[in-house]
């Protein structure tokens, strides 16, 4: 690469450590997502289930605070294990995702198969542990 004449030694300094440090940011940027832990098309269908008896419970009369109350306990629960033991909620962005999915069951009603099937199409699509509004 042929260098400008006018540049001084300090200035290609700089403008490599620039690069490097440009480099360095693309490379942090894209650990999170090289990192995300990929949801198994096993655990979407189970997850799924889990939202259609959400729904299912919200027709029998529990209401959402008592619902959300005790997914919330129940996933305080879930993370006392170590990862690899817990059911689909291994990280917190599987417990927003569940959260969010069982909140929109009762701020959004609609028939349990579809929250169950609208879940499973969002799971499936986000496979990432993103948080998808439903």
């Amino acid at each position: 690469m042929r260098q400008h004449p006018l540049r001084s030694t300090a200035q290609r300094r700089l403008a490599a450590r620039l690069r490097k440090a440009g480099l360095l940011l693309l490379l942090l940027l894209a650990i999170p997502t090289a990192m995300a832990r990929q949801r198994s098309a096993g655990e979407c269908v189970e997850a799924g289930e889990f939202i259609r008896n959400a729904a299912l419970a919200r027709d029998g009369g529990i209401s959402e605070a008592d619902f959300i109350g005790r997914v919330r306990d129940d996933i305080e629960l879930i993370q006392a294990f170590p990862p690899h033991m817990r059911w689909f909620v291994q990280n917190e962005d599987d417990a927003a995702f569940l959260l969010s999915a069982a909140t929109d069951v009762f701020q959004k009603p609609k028939q349990a198969g579809e929250h169950r099937n609208d879940f499973l199409l969002a799971c499936l699509r986000t496979g990432v542990g993103k948080t998808l509004s439903l």
